[in-house]
């Protein structure tokens, strides 16, 4: 790949698929913000990982519902590698499982500001130091959906699938805008995936139990996500832009 131009933030990037896409994206030549909001001692080991063997990467915290924050960390990841020239989308919540009809208003309304007005605040800062028509360099921007977003989440959590819907329309609206700018907008939809989201859900066996519905008849791993995102954020994907990646077994 091309040496990267500046820096990648990774949001939520100390676990899971996230901690997955700092380490593909390091070692395909990035320097790395690994984003935590709060679990810093997982951000700093995948960092630490990132370092050792030579990469550079810093964990900074931020809350991406924040705007002080996102704007702080903006700021740290250009003072330590000269700008930023990528961005990741990754950190989100679920709200819990719940029907429809039962659903906390106040959880959601959580859901809502991480995964929803996170994503804008982190593409909007990143379109302000990226875009040429601001004196930007350019740079690539890939946002985490979820497959859910298209099959609905009946049962278990509409209202994450409406945040994701709304990641998809978002990536695809903002693809259009920016694309003379310098800058390539895309999403990855994982499918079921083998992460934390399940056990901080209270449903730790959740991918076993769901494996059987998959055509692939298995759940994927966090790195099979990252690298769909480091594809998409290479020169190799350089007419790629305003596409929703789905890598999720066939579902």
């Amino acid at each position: 790949m091309l040496p990267a131009k500046g820096a990648l933030i990774v949001t939520g990037g100390g676990r899971g698929i996230g901690a997955a896409i700092c380490r593909a994206a390091a070692r395909d030549g990035w320097p790395v913000v690994v984003n935590y909001g709060q679990s810093r001692e997982a951000a700093e080991r995948v960092a630490a990982g990132i370092v050792e063997p030579g990469g550079a990467a810093v964990a900074v915290r931020a809350d991406v519902a924040d705007e002080t924050a996102v704007l702080a960390m903006f700021d740290e990841a250009e003072a330590r590698f000269g700008g930023v020239s990528g961005l990741v989308n990754n950190a989100g919540i679920t709200g819990g499982f719940s029907l429809a009809g039962d659903v906390e208003i106040e959880r959601v309304r959580r859901m809502l500001d991480v995964n929803v007005l996170g994503t804008i605040l982190c593409c909007r800062e990143a379109v302000r130091r990226m875009s040429t028509s601001r004196g930007g360099k350019g740079g690539v921007i890939v946002n985490i959906s979820s497959l859910v977003a298209r099959t609905g989440g009946a049962t278990e959590w509409v209202h994450y699938a409406a945040s994701k819907g709304a990641v998809n329309s978002y990536t695809l609206g903002l693809a259009r805008e920016v694309a003379s700018e310098g800058i390539r907008v895309n999403a990855v939809a994982p499918g079921l995936i083998e992460s934390d989201l399940h056990a901080d859900n209270g449903a730790p066996g959740r991918p076993g139990r769901l494996a059987p519905s998959i055509p692939m008849q298995r759940s994927g791993e966090p790195e099979e996500i990252a690298e769909g995102v480091v594809w998409l954020l290479s020169p190799a994907a350089s007419y790629v832009t305003g596409t929703i990646l789905e890598i999720g077994g066939g579902r």
